[in-house]
């Protein structure tokens, strides 16, 4: 009954963390801020459900091999999800889709990459 409750909270919590992470995308003024709301949020999200999932499917399932497929599938997620808010930034640079321009502050780390 307890392994039950913890289960259905961390689910609960990866739900509301990937609703979060959908709203800022919608909400955002700017693509470097979308970035942030589209990747770093949803990936807790991700490690919530499945840390869930995968109690789930230990304890009540009792399944190991559904158990090692589900935490396969969140170490994917965690470690490719730098890689494309990596790219999406590259390329919203590329682009040029700069900060919004309501900030004060512009960093621009990646012009020196480009222009050295």
């Amino acid at each position: 009954m307890v392994v039950r409750i913890i289960i259905d909270v961390f689910i609960v919590i990866g739900a509301f963390f990937a609703l979060v992470g959908t709203i800022g995308v919608l909400k955002m003024p700017d693509t470097v801020c979308r970035m942030q709301a589209a990747t770093c949020i949803p990936t807790l999200g991700v490690i919530c459900v499945s840390i869930g999932a995968i109690l789930y499917a230990s304890f009540v399932l009792h399944s190991a091999e559904n158990a090692i497929k589900i935490a396969v599938i969140a170490i994917m997620i965690v470690v490719t999800n730098p890689v494309g808010s990596h790219a999406i930034a590259r390329g919203a640079y590329r682009a040029d889709l700069r900060m919004d321009k309501n900030y004060k502050v512009e960093p621009d780390d990646y012009g020196r990459d480009f222009y050295e």
